[in-house]
């Protein structure tokens, strides 16, 4: 490690094996907190490169705990947070929305750290306890569409980081990773993120994984189509700008999609969207979010219809009778 250290210091940059082996080793814990602590102080420093990046994740799902879903052919919808807007769990009812719309989705999450929220939260308000057996897990993907995966009990090589990451206080490139250790190993992915360098870094990172995807930025800094701004979607080959009023979405205010200040106030918005009583604004989020992530599955039809179903998917309740099925399986 302190040969390592000493490089990136003078401003190399690590290969994909290099930053492999390194990340094995730490979650082992062979080498020093202090050491582990400067390497992360690194990428506070600069960007981490698509090498180290795939060599890191690499690492990660080397040790995982494993669990097979790929005969289901899923999709994973997840942001990467810290976008710092605390917006209520946008991605995590699009996964329902998705559901009920026909489509298999495999969602690896935690609760939040940047939000009051985060996915697991939401799921614990409503009773869901969650396990690493794979036999439930796709008894619940098979039943209500969606399993989900709570990281903790997936990464215990994030065990040895866990200390260092609380004690030193600031984000680290270990947050950038989480979105791309799904254990399950999904074949599509709808990521989003806040901003443009980290669309272009996980665009890199997802054409080398070779996995079908879509990355999506609102430019005014959500890491959701929030319909506050226009948004950038980057997909295997192609990269557009959308309006929300290209396809008849008013445009919403800021603010307008917060989660609230506890997890309970979340899980009651979460609510609202799958029973039909959320605001405008709320419901048009989901439903955007969830129908690129349904583009994903079959890209020769048009985004318009792709929302068509989405939206069809909610009003008629289907969504909300996969989450029914899902915390039934599940709590």
């Amino acid at each position: 490690m302190k040969q390592i250290l000493e490089r990136l210091f003078r401003g190399e940059f690590l290969t994909v094996e290099e930053s492999r082996n390194l990340l094995t080793g730490i979650g082992r814990k062979e080498y020093p907190a202090a050491q582990v602590a400067a390497l992360m102080t690194v990428y506070r420093m600069r960007p981490i490169t698509v090498d180290e990046m795939v060599g890191y994740r690499s690492a990660l799902i080397d040790a995982a705990v494993k669990v097979d879903l790929s005969e289901y052919g899923a999709t994973e919808i997840v942001g990467t947070g810290g976008d710092g807007k605390n917006t209520f769990n946008i991605s995590t009812c699009s996964a329902f929305v998705v559901a009920g719309a026909g489509y298999k989705v495999a969602k690896h999450g935690n609760v939040g750290s940047s939000s009051v929220s985060g996915a697991s939260n939401v799921l614990m308000q409503h009773g869901v306890k969650f396990s690493s057996d794979e036999s439930k897990l796709r008894k619940s993907i098979e039943a209500s569409g969606v399993a989900y995966m709570h990281a903790p009990l997936f990464h215990p090589a994030l065990a040895a980081v866990g200390p260092i990451r609380k004690e030193i206080g600031f984000k680290t490139f270990f947050n950038l990773l989480g979105p791309l250790t799904n254990p399950s190993g999904p074949s599509y992915q709808l990521l989003g993120v806040a901003d443009l360098s980290q669309l272009r870094l996980y665009t890199a990172v997802l054409q080398r994984l070779g996995i079908g995807f879509s990355i999506v930025t609102s430019l005014d800094g959500y890491d959701e189509i929030s319909l506050t701004s226009d948004f950038k979607v980057s997909c295997n080959a192609t990269e557009s700008i959308y309006s929300p009023e290209s396809f008849g979405f008013e445009r919403s205010e800021p603010g307008s999609l917060h989660g609230g200040a506890t997890p309970g106030e979340a899980s009651k918005i979460f609510d609202d969207v799958l029973e039909g009583r959320a605001t405008a604004p709320q419901r048009n989020a989901v439903i955007a979010g969830a129908a690129f992530a349904i583009r994903n599955f079959v890209p020769e039809r048009s985004v318009e219809d792709c929302i068509a179903a989405a939206a069809e998917s909610l009003d008629s309740g289907r969504a909300l009778g996969c989450f029914r099925k899902f915390v039934e399986i599940n709590g």
